[in-house]
């Protein structure tokens, strides 16, 4: 190999390099922008619906202060998860941006009950991963909780259950007429959303 030949290897590789780190920073500073509560709620169907919902709940104002964001609950942090999240919404893209099935709060609330149940699902497949990043049965301090509380968080771990199997409406309001006691554990003597 002649010496032009190696610089002429040696400059594309370069440019390659660099071409990569550009192109991965990039995509990783896209997804990231797209992982922020501001993202979220640009769009006026989650700005003005479960935005307002999630500030009247205690995973928006607390004693501690902790925060929940919208990423923090809908999106894994698992890389991998992360990216299969992201490619399921561009399915929210399209009914945001053409189909247009909840752009106005009573088309919202006529479609509440299946998107609740689609993340229902989904959170209850992945046991409930988003909420275990900030909850752990393991941290809990059953001493410290009300009776009924820790009576039930106990009864979840001797049974398997998810945290959405009890703590639906937990953020978001539940939809007209559904009765979470009618689906949770246990039966209809659950209260599901109230147990904390």
């Amino acid at each position: 190999m002649t010496s032009t030949q190696k610089k002429s290897t040696f400059t594309i590789l370069l440019v390659g390099i660099v071409l990569g780190i550009l192109l991965w920073g990039g995509f990783n500073w896209t997804l990231e922008l797209t992982n922020t509560e501001q993202f979220c709620i640009s769009c006026h169907e989650m700005r003005d619906t479960p935005y307002q919902e999630l500030q009247e709940t205690i995973h928006f104002t607390n004693r501690t202060g902790v925060r929940a964001t919208c990423p923090d609950c809908h999106v894994p942090r698992e890389w991998i998860y992360k990216i299969i999240r992201k490619i399921k919404a561009t399915n929210e893209l399209y009914h945001h941006f053409i189909a247009k099935d909840v752009d106005t709060p009573e088309k919202f609330e006529a479609h509440r009950l299946e998107l609740a149940k689609h993340v229902w699902k989904t959170m209850k497949e992945t046991d409930s991963r988003e909420c275990r990043n900030c909850h752990d049965f393991n941290s809990m301090d059953f001493d410290r909780q009300e009776t009924r509380a820790a009576d039930r968080h106990d009864e979840a771990i001797d049974k398997g259950y998810t945290c959405i199997d009890c703590h639906k409406g937990i953020s978001h309001h539940l939809p007209e007429g559904y009765d979470p006691g009618a689906d949770a554990p246990g039966g209809d003597d659950d209260e599901g959303d109230d147990a904390e």
